[in-house]
């Protein structure tokens, strides 16, 4: 039995990241860059006003109010032609192009018009309201590095530099193979000692949420066959991510079958609280993920390891828990020798442990937002203490 901090260290030394493709820049939210991203074009390309307001020369600003002769426009789009000279003044808008000659911007707060003329009111501060060419970024600067996991904004300044095909690591395609005779699928008639198969359904969309590609696999009932079937049905896929059957119970086949048929264990327990039954390793070179069968336990697992074995595989700089400090809204009591993540719920920085913490209350995890941290051996903690938390 491992450490959960030596857990995530597993994945970064085994998993490695997937091949990489090119996709659209409109194509690549939540995608990681598997080359950077380099500014084809200098933004912005000419010095710009960044307020509405008169391109002056500073020179012509030595009395104030001054009084100049107005010569043309710039705006958006539409450069003024020529060079403003001493004396003159252009009206100008916010991201238009600074006229040469001007070195500039007055606000129009400060200016009054007189037919042809402009007076303002304004000292001579060269520079002042314009954004130099290139404030921004220039050609060939990197801009975004291999790694970074994409956001709308990021998509944005992909467009806006001239980056319209970008590299980035293929999806991996995850396996999520259920286990046990007890479960039938939602929608299905429950009888007897069966429950519905949920979490399963639960684990697709964090795995689509993380940049995978899930593929259900089914359950695989308590019978070897069924094991065999089911790995081989999984078999090419990135990752395989098995619920449950990782006790040593006699109907609990899964670990039996993969330790018969080759697999060779990483780690197969971590002391943690819930989820100590997780464990990790190959069979035939392919990655297997055991998470409890436990929905909670299952679902909180797969925060803790499973992000960061597809983080691993993408390539991605977020492998890392983002932990967070908060402060307890409730005391909690000491923790044992696992470490041990409490489901709660954080309101403006305080968290409110539920009064549920069983593994397998679906319902208090559904009402919670995230998990505080505890490590192992920590004595009891009172009401307004600091505290570690990961958000859900």
């Amino acid at each position: 039995m491992i450490s959960l901090d030596a857990a995530l260290a597993a994945f970064a030394g085994d998993l490695k990241p997937l091949s990489a493709e090119t996709i659209p820049y409109h194509q690549a939210d939540g995608r990681v860059l598997a080359a950077a991203i380099t500014a084809a074009m200098t933004q912005p390309p000419f010095p710009a006003s960044a307020m509405d307001g008169y391109a002056v020369r500073a020179s012509d600003l030595g009395e104030t109010p001054a009084r100049l002769r107005l010569a043309g426009e710039s705006a958006a789009g539409h450069a003024f032609s020529g060079a403003l000279k001493p004396g003159e003044a252009a009206l100008i808008s916010t991201g238009a192009p600074v006229p040469a000659g001007a070195d500039q911007v007055v606000v129009k707060e400060v200016s009054r018009v007189d037919g042809d003329h402009v007076t303002l009111d304004a000292r001579p501060e060269p520079g002042k309201h314009i954004r130099p060419a290139g404030v921004d970024f220039r050609s060939g600067q990197t801009l975004l590095p291999a790694g970074t996991r994409l956001r709308a904004d990021h998509v944005a300044l992909a467009a806006g530099c001239g980056a319209l095909d970008l590299t980035v690591t293929r999806r991996p395609r995850v396996g999520v193979l259920s286990t046990g005779d007890e479960l039938v699928e939602p929608g299905e008639p429950v009888s007897g000692a069966q429950i519905i198969n949920s979490v399963s359904k639960g684990m697709a969309p964090l795995i689509r949420r993380w940049g995978g590609e899930p593929v259900y696999l089914g359950t695989a009932r308590d019978d070897p066959q069924s094991v065999r079937a089911a790995f081989a049905k999984g078999r090419g896929l990135h990752l395989i991510v098995t619920l449950g059957g990782a006790s040593v119970g006699a109907h609990d086949h899964l670990r039996a079958v993969f330790a018969a048929d080759g697999g060779t264990l990483n780690f197969e327990k971590i002391a943690i609280k819930p989820g100590k039954p997780t464990w990790f390793g190959r069979l035939d070179g392919q990655p297997f993920l055991g998470l409890p069968g436990n929905p909670v336990s299952a679902l909180v697992m797969a925060h803790l390891t499973l992000r960061p074995a597809l983080a691993a595989l993408l390539g991605a700089d977020d492998a890392s828990l983002a932990l967070e400090d908060a402060v307890l809204a409730a005391p909690l009591p000491e923790t044992g020798p696992r470490e041990t993540w409490v489901r709660a719920r954080l309101t403006d920085g305080r968290a409110e442990p539920h009064p549920n913490q069983d593994s397998s209350a679906l319902s208090a995890m559904a009402q919670s937002n995230c998990l505080i941290r505890r490590m192992a051996g920590g004595g009891p903690a009172r009401a307004g203490e600091s505290t570690i938390i990961l958000r859900l």
